[in-house]
């Protein structure tokens, strides 16, 4: 079949990789894709939000499956303008409808579907401008430290952990009045911080069936030891330790099934992946947030672990056949680590030429924010550029195999943290 993906970054690129690898793709388009994908498939130069474009490449290329990897353009309708559309409204498409899509586009949504169909999660409350009093009032009964999450889509860094009450109400202010997010803070959710380990569960579901993809765990801030500002992601690591048979059962039992059962009683369509936030509080699940994608750099570990056929497990997402598909893990552990242009989170310089091996083993380089210059060589072009995945048997391997790729990969001021997966090696020795 032909299949157009949607997206530019290294999500996409890993996507791209493991479609190709399947007989059943004939041809694959990504829009806009990268430096990586242009080797794999056909790139082209359209935007993600650009609704009629993505519609007249569907008729123009044939294509029979859409995939759409980041959460803009499904927060903004795609999904239901190609259904509303006579010629699209019978292409299968991986990814939810609007409405779906508010369980990411909104906090306040989501923690209200939680509430609704009993997914465990901390307590909350949510305040817009006009509330900016009450909201000061509720921070002064909390306990530290407290959790301020701008509403809307913030590009992954509306999320801040106050540990005084005078941060917290300064950065209510800030976020309400100030609009520190833009338009994604002119509401704001105060929730209660959970203590224990993160981890990233990710489902596949055709709004009715579902199979639980690997588990991940990431690594948001630039700093090693986990410390300066929150970035999109710097690595992952998969399996994790910590999510072991029992604490998965009762993950499935008590947020994935009620979960999927709240979006069809609901009438919430929603044929694609969803990404949940979990906290491992003493052995129990809290759901931190709901994303409607997978999750970048954990799609560039969690793929490189499913064995079956990566195109039947999209095509029965966006057909509604889902619970025929045979889903099939290795066991191996995956690593990624992610390369960023220096500056990043902040300002940042690109169009350094990237030096890049020519083979590698037991690896797998995945472009993100990279691009062509004018002389045809791979420059970066974005925060985060290159991410490496290494696999192996255990975690020191997997981990080896990761870093041994990395160190042979260059550009000016690029960096990268070196301490991915040691808080799960200490666990594990």
């Amino acid at each position: 079949m032909n299949i157009l993906l949607l997206g530019s970054g290294g999500r996409e690129h890993a996507f791209a990789w493991k479609i190709v690898q399947s007989p059943k793709c004939t041809n694959l388009y990504v829009a806009p894709g990268n430096a990586g994908t242009s080797e794999i498939a056909t790139n082209l130069p359209l935007a993600v939000t650009d609704f009629t474009g993505i519609k007249q490449v569907i008729l123009d290329k044939s294509i029979d499956l859409v995939v759409v990897g980041p959460e803009e353009p499904l927060v903004k309708g795609l999904v239901d303008f190609l259904f509303s559309e006579e010629e699209t409204k019978s292409i299968p498409v991986v990814g939810p409808s609007q409405l779906g899509a508010t369980l990411e586009g909104s906090k306040d949504f989501s923690k209200r579907f939680m509430q609704r169909n009993n997914v465990p999660t901390a307590a909350y409350e949510t305040f817009d401008s006009n509330q900016l009093e009450e909201g000061l009032a509720y921070l002064e009964k909390q306990s530290l430290p407290i959790v301020l999450k701008a509403d809307g889509l913030a590009a992954g860094k509306g999320v801040l952990i106050c540990e005084t009450l005078e941060d917290a109400k300064t950065s209510l202010k800030e976020m309400l009045l100030d609009q520190k997010f833009g338009e994604a803070s002119s509401k704001v959710v105060i929730e209660e911080f959970l203590t224990g380990i993160e981890l990233s569960v990710f489902v596949a579901t055709d709004g009715k069936n579902y199979k639980i993809l690997p588990e991940a765990k990431d690594y948001k801030r630039i700093g090693e030891g986990d410390t300066g500002l929150n970035t999109g992601g710097m690595g992952a690591v998969t399996p994790v330790i910590f999510a072991d048979k029992d604490f998965m059962a009762k993950v499935e039992e008590k947020v994935v099934q009620p979960t999927v059962a709240g979006l069809a009683s609901e009438d919430i369509p929603y044929k694609g992946f969803l990404f949940i936030g979990l906290m491992n509080n003493n052995g129990e699940p809290y759901v931190i947030e709901y994303n409607v994608r997978m999750g970048d750099p954990e799609t560039e570990a969690v793929l490189p672990r499913i064995e079956s056929d990566f195109v039947d497990l999209l095509w029965g997402i966006g057909t509604g056949s889902l619970k025929d598909y045979e889903l099939s893990l290795s066991s191996d552990y995956a690593t990624t680590v992610v390369m960023v242009s220096g500056g990043y989170p902040g300002s940042y310089e690109k169009g350094f030429e990237i030096t890049l091996p020519e083979s590698v083993e037991n690896a797998t380089i995945f472009h993100a924010g990279t691009a062509f210059n004018a002389d045809a060589k791979v420059v970066n072009q974005g925060g985060r550029v290159i991410a490496v995945t290494g696999r192996g048997k255990d975690l020191e391997t997997s981990l080896k195999n990761t870093f041994a790729v990395v160190e042979q990969i260059n550009w000016d001021k690029a960096y990268y943290r070196k301490d991915i997966g040691q808080d799960i090696l200490k666990l594990i020795k």
